[in-house]
């Protein structure tokens, strides 16, 4: 395991596999410690935060503030001369903006947990702006690490980081303890006995939790339960059809045990951990063809990839239920190639391999 000191930095730690994946690295490598700042608005921060090495940066946040940031940029620069961290490793784009604009000793890894070119949330303005700082900063690292081989090359196809050495991680899960089915789907308040489709995301706009009320409306006969906070809960809550229940939060071994079938509407995606933990609950997973979804299911093996369409979406839902055993075939294939490709070990081993290479 490596000794390197490191320090984490993301903008905040708000639910989701993001905050998982360095929560799991502080916690499991040694030396390791976080610097964070606070989640904004209606998010809710991962409770695993309240058990790790935490420093604040009060003024480091999402949002894009000249004055916060450039706040947030002396303070951080204050920790990193007082903990001197061996490496400093930036997480998303704005503490990878202020972190490599801090200069050291130390050496610096900058990890892309997906992209924003679909993010419906940025302007098309927006989009150019951050592609070109995210050109200029690339250099400023020794090394880039895209969670999915697909993220990836798809940065670079956008002129990020060309040249430079990447190396891809994937993000490890440990399996889930499950619940009874009927057990669970009492937990969340779902009784019917017929097949149900759940969906588990954050309710924002990159998730496109609107495609799955489109793709639910089409199939007035199948039954769809949907998890998640976020800035569209009440809205989608106000929207939805008859067969789409939306619980808002819940707890994912409850909800997975609760459900025949996983699906994912999303614009834009790293390689979601709950599309993981579903496949390792033994559940079949839907999801759209973007970012390197296609790297954690395999199209007509563990899942089905669908293009962004309500048309594809509901024939990707009418092929499990006009051939139940499908979900089962896929289901066990998907369980046993996550738990060999996603393990947490494996994910804490590539990245102590990290360290100790960079900071050589």
């Amino acid at each position: 395991m490596s000794t390197t000191k490191v320090l984490h930095v993301i903008a905040r730690m708000n639910v989701g596999g993001t905050a998982r994946y360095v929560s799991e690295l502080v916690e499991a490598i040694p030396n390791s410690k976080l610097a964070t700042g606070f989640v904004q608005g209606s998010e809710v921060e991962d409770p695993s935060v309240s058990q790790l090495p935490v420093v604040r940066i009060k003024h480091l946040g999402r949002k894009i503030s000249l004055v916060n940031d450039y706040k947030a940029w002396r303070e951080l620069g204050k920790v990193i001369r007082e903990c001197k961290p061996e490496i400093i490793h930036t997480h998303t784009f704005k503490a990878g903006l202020i972190g490599r604009l801090i200069r050291g000793e130390h050496k610096h890894i900058h990890t892309f947990h997906g992209h924003l070119f679909e993010d419906n949330s940025f302007s098309g303005l927006e989009k150019k702006i951050i592609t070109l700082v995210e050109k200029w900063l690339a250099p400023r690292a020794n090394v880039l690490v895209s969670v999915g081989l697909n993220v990836g090359k798809e940065l670079r196809e956008a002129g990020i980081g060309v040249g430079q050495k990447w190396v891809s991680i994937a993000p490890g899960v440990e399996a889930l303890t499950l619940l009874e089915k009927s057990e669970a789907r009492k937990s969340i308040g779902v009784n019917e006995s017929q097949m149900l489709i759940g969906w588990m995301a954050r309710m924002t706009s990159v998730k496109n939790p609107n495609l799955l009320l489109q793709v639910a409306s089409r199939l007035p006969d199948v039954q769809f339960v949907m998890a998640g906070g976020g800035d569209l809960l009440e809205t989608i809550k106000s929207n939805a059809p008859e067969n789409v229940k939306v619980i808002g939060w819940a707890d994912a071994a409850t909800f997975w045990s609760a459900v025949d079938i996983a699906i994912s509407t999303s614009d834009n995606e790293g390689m979601p951990l709950a599309l993981i933990e579903a496949q390792l609950a033994g559940l079949p997973v839907i999801a759209t063809n973007v970012g390197s979804n296609s790297e954690v299911i395999q199209d007509e093996v563990t899942g089905l990839i669908a293009s962004r369409s309500v048309d594809a979406l509901v024939g990707a839902v009418n092929r499990f239920t006009s051939l139940p055993s499908l979900i089962r075939t896929q289901g066990d294939k998907g369980r046993e190639r996550a738990s060999k490709e996603f393990s947490l070990e494996k994910m804490i081993r590539s990245h102590a391999d990290l360290y100790r290479e960079v900071s050589i």
